[in-house]
């Protein structure tokens, strides 16, 4: 099923060129117009993490089973896995708390033809979400945004609401134990957003919007969290600075 996304309306991310007030980030209207210009130039190795969730997910989609997108934006995971998988009878559901992600993400598979019966969207938040007869959860940077008390209980109702086999992909914004690591992959990170066209005030100032609201945390807990769910095989399958993408298996 493969499709070309005919919508070339995203624009250039400039939300934060300009000197402003203090302020948490939020998923709003104007982020939304910006969000694939912002994502792809803000996080290292992202198209490769989307295109590899697709073949994730053709590998262990079973027929009649249910693919989950938790946090979907604006559909880069959701679109990778209807693109790949080849089984006949799944659904695809894409979940998000931004009105306005959900909108244009529903804007978009109506002009790319996706059949409503495949692809269901829904503006909800996904600590409220049902999960049911799950072969594959997509948390693709996700988790970072949700409260760090709430974490392990969402990990939990994610692996209870999975079937045996299935795989939960999970992409975040890391941290190190090691001090002298985390700030040189930090450094690192600030250099790449530089040469993706950001400036020094764009990277301060949307870091401080940016620091109540994502809350990273490191590999190793990520890994316990998993683990103490239930799911026997976590591990990372990409890295890049301080952004790792894991797979865990029920």
């Amino acid at each position: 099923m493969k499709k070309t996304d005919p919508i070339a309306e995203t624009k250039r991310d400039n939300l934060f060129a300009e000197k402003m007030l203090p302020g948490d980030f939020v998923f709003d209207d104007k982020v939304a117009q910006v969000f694939d210009d912002m994502i792809n130039r803000s996080v290292p190795g992202y198209s490769t993490i989307i295109a590899m969730i697709g073949v994730m997910a053709e590998r262990y989609c079973r027929d009649n089973s249910n693919i989950y997108d938790l946090g979907c934006s604006l559909g880069g995971a959701t679109l990778a896995v209807a693109h790949k998988v080849t089984v006949k009878h799944y659904s695809l559901i894409a979940i998000d708390n931004s009105a306005a992600m959900i909108s244009r993400l529903q804007t978009r598979l109506a002009r790319l033809n996706f059949a409503n019966a495949m692809i269901k969207c829904r503006c909800e938040d996904i600590l409220n979400t049902e999960l049911v007869n799950a072969s594959v959860v997509i948390l693709n940077f996700t988790l970072q945004f949700v409260p760090v008390a709430s974490r392990e209980a969402l990990i939990r109702r994610i692996y209870t609401g999975m079937r045996p086999g299935g795989i939960l992909i999970i992409s975040e914004k890391i941290q190190f134990p090691d001090a002298e690591l985390n700030r040189l992959f930090i450094d690192l990170y600030h250099g790449f957003k530089e040469n993706m066209g950001y400036s020094k005030l764009e990277i301060s100032q949307k870091r401080a919007a940016l620091e109540q609201v994502l809350i990273p945390e490191t590999i190793d807990l990520h890994r316990q969290r998993l683990t103490a769910a239930g799911f026997h095989s976590v591990d990372v399958w990409f890295q890049c600075f301080n952004f790792a993408s894991m797979v865990a298996c029920k």
